[in-house]
């Protein structure tokens, strides 16, 4: 007898479970608003970071200057990026993990990944491009196919194409890294939107 394959979690049954997560609470000094969005018929997925302060108190991923930058790279406009049906936002910490003594954003919080990343990858069956946004997405979804640094990852994007493409975090604080990388804006952006826009036009 033929064992039957295990049925996946419906998209919006995770999400639900993931808002509520109060995992991390404890770790914390403000209260836990767990950010994501998506529905199962998505066909695109970005996975980040984690939120900052902005989307802390918005309750909205990429409510900052870092989503205007994202969007622009992407070729969408505000509609279609938080059209939940059509691009799933899944980021490597759920919650705004605070901020260290320079100011900067502290990285995702360690709980979250093995509790959320797979669980979404299994109910988002039409994807057909991710987004990996910083080095922790790249390293935990590319694995051994990532390189040693983000720079490398991302100099590299084509290997991981077309069901993946790295990118570095669009926050100003990359200003500096995105002139140096002259590559990033003429070949990998291109590529970026023509594959988004054929995948959002796409009608089944």
């Amino acid at each position: 007898m033929t064992r039957a394959e295990p049925v996946s979690e419906p998209f919006e049954t995770v999400l639900a479970q993931a808002r509520a997560c109060r995992v991390c609470q404890d770790a914390l000094p403000h209260p836990c608003r767990p950010v994501a969005q998506g529905q199962s018929s998505a066909r695109i997925r970005i996975i980040g970071q984690a939120p900052g302060p902005r989307v802390q108190a918005s309750g909205r991923p990429f409510t900052d200057p870092s989503g205007d930058r994202l969007r622009e790279w992407m070729g969408v406009d505000e509609a279609e990026f938080y059209d939940p049906s059509r691009i799933a936002i899944t980021p490597m910490g759920l919650c705004f993990p605070g901020q260290d003594a320079k100011g900067a954003d502290k990285p995702p919080r360690r709980e979250c990944g093995p509790l959320w990343q797979d669980r979404f990858t299994d109910a988002l069956p039409d994807v057909r491009l991710t987004l990996l946004v910083g080095a922790h997405a790249q390293r935990w979804h590319l694995g051994a196919a990532a390189g040693q640094t983000l720079t490398e990852t991302v100099l590299h994007w084509r290997k991981h194409t077309p069901a993946f493409v790295a990118l570095p975090h669009p926050s100003w604080r990359n200003n500096g890294w995105i002139a140096r990388n002259p590559w990033f804006s003429n070949a990998l952006l291109p590529w970026l939107r023509a594959r988004v826009r054929s995948i959002l036009d796409q009608s089944d």
